[in-house]
């Protein structure tokens, strides 16, 4: 059950961030969509997920 309510904690905080980066990427129009795919990457690698996601939007893949 602590596994699970971990797990659950972490997809929130990458949905959260998420939204954050998306506020701040706004102006330079590099948003990164909020689904699913989006939302386990980040939760599970943090940070790194985020710029990995980032970049996969840079470079259009």
């Amino acid at each position: 059950m602590k596994l699970i309510l971990k797990y659950l904690k972490r997809f929130i905080l990458g949905g959260f961030m998420l939204y954050a980066y998306n506020l701040i990427a706004l102006a330079f129009n590099i948003t990164v969509p909020i689904n699913l795919f989006t939302i386990t990457t980040v939760g599970l690698l943090d940070i790194p997920g985020l710029l990995a996601l980032v970049v996969i939007k840079i470079v259009g893949l």
